[in-house]
């Protein structure tokens, strides 16, 4: 059994995935090819959203959206302590200050009340510039944008949703990557979502952040690609992987359909035995992963691990327990919850091809 079986999905998609990458070995544009473009069109009209910008990782577009932002030294951006290193490390590359935040313990996204709650006590000290917040759709569930679009309004602040694991979750109908004032998503392998490689997008309904994320992700470009307007970097998606990428799309309403039907009997299942997760109302979740919670973890991992099922832990580090930044201070009783969950939770198998 796999954990995640790439090669199930490559074999039911071989045909219509082989003709992409020979269209886009016969006409030989490997970078910006038309299939980049194409992909644009689709995500932006999947998601909802007038804009969708490729990039050439899920990191990098965290990075993107930090230069649109113009987040820069001296600036807090808050974010969940409970995620991949990527979201804060975007925050610390733009030389801004990451400011983490509790989980809620039944969702295991970014808690609304202690987000307010470091707000405050940011403004109170007066050391930093309150500009934005980054949620993470945790494990494919969409974090409480409802109620953290009122708190971003509430103090002017931007809010950036961070979909690298939400990609076709939705809230009451909204799809992830619609929300806030500019989202993210990656194509690594393993996402709801995945290339054959690295991949990235950005998602806004703001043209002037699209046009300028245009231009940050070729160096910057003006108009004449050899008129660069400001400093950028580069970050594209190549065309094979748009290619792929147009395939996987096509197929990924069944896709999500398979992942949701796997987490229902999962839940069925599993509801006597451990803490499964939970989906609020009106809430779908893309199920990146199903995840569990359990007072005995390597107990339970290794009765797993004996009947052939792999398992795996997301996340056993928090953002305040890494070296890289141990400098702010943090310990694990500001963060009660998630330091909890670290110790706790662990990952069964999933994808839409698992039986």
């Amino acid at each position: 059994m796999q954990f995640i079986d790439l090669q199930a999905q490559y074999q039911h998609l071989k045909a219509r995935i082989d003709k992409r990458i020979h269209d886009v070995l016969d006409h030989g544009q490997y970078i910006m090819g038309p299939e980049v473009f194409e992909l644009e069109e689709k995500l932006a009209e999947y998601v909802g959203v007038k804009h969708a910008i490729t990039c050439a990782n899920g990191t990098d577009a965290l990075t993107l959206c930090m230069m649109v932002l113009d987040v820069k030294p001296g600036d807090a951006v808050f974010c969940p302590t409970f995620t991949f290193f990527a979201t804060a490390e975007a925050i610390a590359f733009a030389g801004a200050t990451p400011v983490f935040v509790d989980s809620d313990e039944d969702t295991f996204n970014i808690c609304p009340k202690d987000l307010e709650k470091r707000i405050e006590h940011t403004l109170n000290e007066g050391k930093l510039n309150l500009k934005a917040i980054i949620a993470v759709d945790l494990f494919g569930l969409p974090a409480n944008y409802p109620e953290l679009e009122r708190i971003a309004k509430k103090y002017n602040l931007k809010l950036i949703e961070d979909a690298a694991q939400g990609f076709g979750g939705s809230i009451n109908g909204q799809r992830a990557g619609s929300f806030g004032d500019i989202a993210t998503t990656s194509f690594f392998p393993a996402k709801p979502l995945g290339c054959y490689g690295d991949g990235g997008a950005v998602f806004t309904n703001n043209d002037e952040y699209a046009e300028l994320l245009r231009s940050y992700r070729v160096h910057g470009k003006g108009t004449d690609k050899y008129d660069n307007v400001r400093i950028g970097v580069n970050s594209r998606l190549d065309t094979i992987q748009a290619a792929i990428l147009l395939e996987k799309l096509e197929e990924f309403p069944n896709e999500l359909e398979s992942r949701n039907r796997l987490a229902k009997k999962y839940n069925h299942e599993l509801q006597d035995i451990h803490h499964t997760p939970a989906t609020p109302e009106g809430y779908i979740s893309s199920w990146a992963q199903y995840t569990l919670v359990s007072e005995d973890r390597d107990e339970q991992m290794t009765e797993y691990r004996e009947k052939g099922i792999p398992t795996m832990v997301y996340y056993h580090t928090c953002m305040h327990q890494q070296t890289a930044f141990s400098d702010l201070n943090y310990s694990d009783y500001d963060f009660p919850v998630a330091s909890n969950l670290s110790k706790k939770v662990f990952s069964l198998p999933m994808h839409p091809y698992l039986r």
